[in-house]
């Protein structure tokens, strides 16, 4: 079932109410000399069981822990983002899972040699995506990063990730040569900020409902980071934020205010197609795919992780 991703960019009060979330505006302004002030918008409510990511998107958003309950019960992902309207809070269930304990276990005694092939696997299929999102742009295929990725070997010790990263964000936006990958460098770095924060929330969130460790990295291993593994099964999916941004690029020619349309295009990430062993599935569909086969590796029922392809 594809999960609802909601966004509250304006004051709001949610709280819970028959298992249902109930969305309150606040009092509209009293009448004025000049006529009746507008209608009260009325009360809206949506099932939880119904929704995968609530974003928090304005500082007069009222959320009662009665609902945050409901919401982290159902496995969902609550973002909470800053004065510029980027994602700086992800808050997840601590159990996503029955038998969780168990596969705690099985990821932690991972050996390191798995790790490595699945690291080659993860890399492999985040440089293929990102090949094809050139030849997206550029309608030509792309040599060179075909080789690279045919190249990577296990744990990628020759950081062909890197080096396809220098070429590829070199050239991503057509007519951006200069363009620098950077957290806080200017736009579209904003938009791929905002972007990849919702794709951390879904992997995540997917994470824990396969009974994962989300802190717990097969690559990263920033002490200060509590969604290593988040960060490293993310990877095949970050061009799919690329190819929106792109999009977005093509119509709107000032990117350095995410505005309520750039909003929405990002916010559809959850719910975009993607083909995952030959099959359209969303993409927030797909992303449990993904983790239920890395608990499967992790097992040893399987040896390698189902990933999107473009």
């Amino acid at each position: 079932m594809i999960k609802k991703t909601l966004c509250f960019s304006n004051p709001a009060y949610l709280c819970l109410r028959n298992g249902q979330m109930l969305i309150r505006l606040p009092e509209n302004e009293k009448d004025t000399p000049e006529g009746p002030a507008p209608q009260k918008e009325p009360d809206r409510s949506i099932a939880v069981e119904d929704i995968g990511v609530v974003v928090i998107d304005h500082k007069q958003v009222t959320i009662t822990s009665g609902i945050l309950e409901a919401l982290l019960e159902n496995n969902a992902a609550v973002i909470t983002c800053d004065s510029r309207s980027l994602p700086v809070g992800l808050m997840l269930p601590l159990c996503g899972n029955t038998v969780q304990s168990e596969r705690f276990r099985e990821q932690i005694n991972a050996s390191l040699p798995l790790k490595k092939q699945l690291w080659q696997q993860t890399i492999r299929m985040k440089i293929h995506n990102q090949r094809k999102t050139l030849e997206y742009v550029y309608g030509k295929p792309f040599k060179n990063i075909e080789r690279w990725e045919n190249d990577v070997k296990s744990g990628d010790p020759d950081n062909y990730e890197a080096r396809t990263a220098v070429f590829y964000w070199k050239n991503i936006f057509f007519g951006q040569p200069d363009f620098i990958r950077d957290r806080e460098g200017p736009a579209p770095n904003n938009l791929l900020n905002y972007g990849y924060a919702i794709l951390r929330a879904v992997i995540a969130r997917a994470l824990v409902s396969s009974g994962l460790l989300p802190t717990l990295g097969i690559h990263h291993h920033n002490r200060y980071n509590a969604y290593c593994l988040a960060d490293d099964i993310m990877e095949p999916y970050r061009p799919y934020v690329d190819r929106v941004v792109i999009d977005i690029m093509e119509k709107i020619d000032d990117c350095s205010e995410i505005t309520r349309y750039m909003k929405q295009q990002l916010l559809s990430i959850p719910v975009a197609d993607v083909i995952i062993k030959g099959q359209k599935r969303p993409l927030m569909i797909a992303a449990t795919q993904t983790t239920a086969s890395l608990y499967k590796c992790f097992s040893g029922e399987l040896r390698k992780i189902d990933y999107p392809e473009m």
